[in-house]
């Protein structure tokens, strides 16, 4: 009987991805004093947010905001309406006023891996990332003045400047843990002052 032999289309892995499964995961088990692997602190999945207030106004800001987020993690963001008319903002309900994108498995490691190795090197007087930004489920957010840093993006689709927020969603039992989880993943904190 002759074997057939199969080519396995293997795709490959993200690097932090492969990274956590094989040396991560255990230190962390082992430092934090685990029992069970499932309760290793684990990345979820990467949210990231963009308000734009301005774009009830100017159409164009929306477009631009929208091509950002889709050149920097290649995928489609969703638009976020207004949920209430607030006459001090001259907000109706409806409106176009955000966009907001979901990353998680391969394309989650893949945007951390450019965000820590490409994007913060490139930041001016960049000393490092608060570690106040903990949330009480230990989730981490990250937020960031200008889209310019990224590489991905041309100089003409930089004119017009926009904030993006990055919340790192993190399955564990306490702060304490995910902050270890995102030290070992590269995450610069700051130098704590004495």
């Amino acid at each position: 009987m002759a074997e057939t032999i199969t080519a396995s289309k293997s795709t490959p892995v993200a690097r932090l991805k492969d990274l956590y499964n094989t040396k991560v995961a255990k230190e962390l088990q082992t430092e934090l004093g685990l029992a069970n692997p499932n309760q290793v602190p684990k990345l979820e999945k990467i949210v990231l947010n963009v308000g734009l207030g301005k774009a009830k106004d100017d159409k164009k800001i929306m477009e631009v905001a929208t091509n950002t987020l889709r050149k920097i993690t290649g995928q489609q963001p969703v638009e976020t309406v207004a949920k209430n008319s607030i006459a001090g903002f001259k907000l109706r309900e409806g409106n176009k006023i955000g966009l907001k994108l979901t990353l998680r498995d391969e394309r989650m490691y893949e945007f951390m891996d450019r965000l820590l190795n490409i994007v913060m090197p490139r930041l001016r007087d960049f000393h490092g990332v608060s570690a106040k930004a903990f949330d009480k489920s230990g989730n981490y957010s990250l937020g960031m003045v200008d889209q310019s840093v990224f590489p991905e993006l041309t100089f003409e689709e930089t004119t017009n400047p926009h904030g993006i927020q990055v919340v790192f969603v993190i399955k564990c039992q306490e702060p304490a843990h995910s902050r270890a989880l995102l030290e070992k993943l590269g995450m610069p904190f700051e130098k704590e002052k004495k």
